[in-house]
């Protein structure tokens, strides 16, 4: 059975989209079979890899949330052969209304997954950043959380929602959730502050923070205009390097 991990931070800006692309893709160019799933209504996720929504607009995560298709029906192939993809679309926004009344409206994409868990290695799930309903079914779908972190001053400070939200969804509706682990993005080692706020992550978290660290990279921001993870936009970048090792991590971390 596959291996389902949100890439979640209610704080915008921090690398969770570009973490989501480009850790699939490197773990599907390893050989692994891989489903990435767009569940944030800004749908960057399926800009990123080359999919505009609007091109056809009945097969995206909406429908499959509201039940109208099944999650078979959504699914695209990317420009990689082992990376499929469920895309997003704006309609999304809707979906937390319309669940309101729904029974066990916290697991609708875990019964949705269901069907397809068995078809994949690892199924990552690039989560809205609120934490509201969507986000909610996607921690519950999800084994474990993989938490992108941009080395700023306030950073740990601005953990402490999420890290509650992840906490009520383990007491509550999915009690085997872990935390994958946290990933540091956009690091400069020749600013101060990014090496001391590393630091405070490594002795507040020790192991559950990722040797690998995302260096700031001019490439890692120009590859979704071009809607292409950075493995195809270029290939012998610093950002290559850093998300390959980063899926070689986590592959290290669930060997057994």
């Amino acid at each position: 059975m596959g291996k389902v991990i949100a890439i979640a931070n209610q704080k915008g800006g921090v690398g969770k989209t570009t973490t989501a692309i480009n850790l699939a893709a490197s773990l599907a160019v390893l050989e692994k079979k891989v489903l990435i799933i767009d569940a944030d209504p800004q749908a960057n996720t399926t800009s990123g890899l080359n999919f505009s929504p609007d091109n056809d607009e009945k097969r995206t995560l909406y429908e499959v949330m509201i039940g109208s298709i099944s999650i078979q029906d959504a699914l695209i192939q990317t420009e990689i052969a082992n990376l499929q993809m469920v895309p997003s679309h704006i309609n999304m926004v809707a979906v937390e209304i319309e669940m309101l009344d729904e029974q066990d409206r916290e697991s609708i994409l875990k019964k949705a997954l269901a069907p397809v868990r068995n078809n994949y290695d690892y199924i990552i799930i690039d989560c809205s950043p609120s934490l509201g309903l969507i986000t909610v079914n996607s921690l519950t779908a999800a084994d474990s959380v993989i938490v992108p972190v941009q080395p700023e001053f306030f950073a740990l400070e601005g953990l402490g929602k999420l890290l509650q939200t992840i906490r009520l969804v383990q007491n509550g509706v999915n009690p085997g959730l872990t935390i994958e682990g946290f990933v540091v993005t956009m690091f400069d080692g020749r600013t101060k502050m990014h090496s001391q706020v590393l630091n405070q992550l490594r002795e507040h978290f020790k192991d559950m923070v990722f040797k690998t660290i995302i260096q700031r990279n001019i490439n890692l921001s120009e590859a979704p205009s071009h809607g292409k993870p950075i493995i195809l936009y270029d290939v012998a970048c610093n950002g290559t390097s850093n998300y390959l090792n980063l899926a070689k991590e986590v592959l290290e971390k669930n060997k057994n």
